[in-house]
């Protein structure tokens, strides 16, 4: 636990973008669904995959520029409000502690941005992808990464988190979201047994289902228990069939995408 604070931004950053290719090489090796538009690769799936790593860019970007800053700020700027912390809530077990409340707190912004008119304009982009695959877990809007830093932030103040607790949960969240994503076919009983503890692809493929019940449902981020202790796990399983996208709307043009949540809905 000591190691995974002490690597730099950039160790953690390589670390995960190493996982991101394995990932993207693995589903393409050992798919568990045909992407619809072909079944060959490579083909006019490039376009999709183009289209998401421009957001990918476009948020590196922003992060480089605002969200990082914003995040140090944040964890630097008032750090005696930090001192309810209990002494025990230090070191291996505090920071164990941290991620834990950060998995919760990130299960409740993401309901939120299913039930907030304003914040689902922007992550509805991110469900507007009519296909999963590792790449999805980076095709989120600007200004939806921009106010996730800023609801970050103002958690982060209060709560008395610090910067490596931050980035190390920051980090395990790409990771887990790459991975649930994922086209990766997972052997069954490997991916129930999974499925109990971390949430997999079989039960985040249900969140991007085409109805909007399970749309609004399967919110969990890291741990999958806060869909059952919460009640908003979908009682729908995963088939590799089922249309992915958003009830009633289309895939757009990235440029589209872009200004989507400005414009209003196609």
């Amino acid at each position: 636990m000591d190691e995974l604070l002490a690597m730099s931004p950039v160790t953690k950053a390589l670390a995960v973008g190493l996982w991101f290719l394995l990932l993207l090489v693995g589903e393409r090796l050992f798919p568990a669904a045909i992407p619809p538009e072909t079944a060959r690769f490579p083909g006019p799936g490039w376009r999709r995959l183009l289209r998401n790593a421009g957001f990918w860019m476009l948020n590196v970007l922003l992060s480089l520029a605002i969200v990082l800053p914003l995040t140090q700020a944040a964890a630097t700027a008032f750090p005696a409000l930090g001192a309810w912390r209990p002494g025990w809530w230090s070191g291996a077990t505090g920071l164990l502690l941290d991620l834990l409340l950060l998995d919760f707190l990130i299960y409740w912004w993401h309901r939120a941005n299913h039930v907030v008119p304003l914040l689902w304009r922007f992550h509805e982009v991110h469900h507007r992808d009519e296909f999963l695959d590792a790449s999805s877990a980076v095709r989120f809007h600007f200004g939806e990464v921009a106010l996730s830093a800023l609801m970050r932030a103002a958690i982060m103040i209060p709560l008395g988190l610090q910067l490596p607790s931050i980035l190390a949960f920051e980090t395990l969240v790409l990771i887990g979201t790459m991975f649930h994503h994922s086209n990766l076919r997972l052997p069954r009983r490997l991916e129930k047994i999974l499925s109990w503890i971390v949430v997999t692809p079989s039960i985040h493929w249900v969140h991007h289902h085409q109805v909007r019940a399970d749309t609004d449902s399967n919110y969990a981020t890291v741990l999958s228990l806060w869909d059952r202790l919460f009640g908003s796990r979908s009682r729908t399983h995963r088939s590799l069939t089922m249309p992915i996208g958003v009830e009633g709307r289309r895939e757009e043009s990235f440029g589209r995408l872009v200004v989507l949540p400005f414009v209003g809905r196609d």
